[in-house]
């Protein structure tokens, strides 16, 4: 197994638009001793109330989001670019109807009590700081309204501190 080292927040190098936008990450929590998993491509990174934040989302029907919401900590992770059909798998199949971690292969570590995936490459530890929902009436722009939430299945925003940044050797 691949070997960690602790970087600071601000020595976090790769572009946040690539890394999540592009190459997407894994969003994990565990809830009553069981860790599961979502893949995600929208969040981000910033300041926040003087903290080091991410940002991320998750629709209420993603079984994840009962994980994150009964969680203290949540964890980030990214990969190389090898692992985009796992991040994919990730993606398609709920954690509901199958134990995703287990038939992906994947390794679960811990860090500042939330788990992680140890084939990732950069994995950010967080303290969940706030929890809100999309309303549809702070929605600016209608469209966005009509062809993201043609169900008005509004996206849990989640901000974690990041309290822990780790990089593989």
């Amino acid at each position: 197994m691949s070997q960690f080292y602790e970087i600071s927040p601000e020595q976090i190098e790769k572009n946040p638009f690539i890394m999540i936008d592009k190459e997407w990450m894994l969003i994990g929590a565990e809830k009553e001793g069981e860790v599961n998993a979502m893949t995600a491509s929208w969040g981000g990174l910033g300041v926040l109330w003087n903290k080091k934040v991410s940002f991320c989302f998750i629709r209420p029907q993603r079984y994840t989001r009962e994980f994150v919401d009964s969680a203290d900590r949540f964890s980030l992770s990214f990969f190389e670019e090898k692992y985009r059909d796992t991040l994919g798998y990730f993606g398609r199949v709920s954690g509901r109807t199958e134990n995703k971690i287990e038939k992906s292969g994947l390794t679960v570590s811990y860090a500042e009590g939330a788990p992680y995936f140890a084939e990732g490459n950069l994995i950010l530890i967080c303290r969940k700081i706030y929890v809100g929902t999309i309303e549809p009436e702070h929605i600016l722009l209608p469209e966005i309204d009509k062809t993201i939430y043609s169900q008005q299945d509004y996206h849990k925003v989640y901000v974690g501190e990041i309290v822990k940044v780790l990089m593989k050797v």
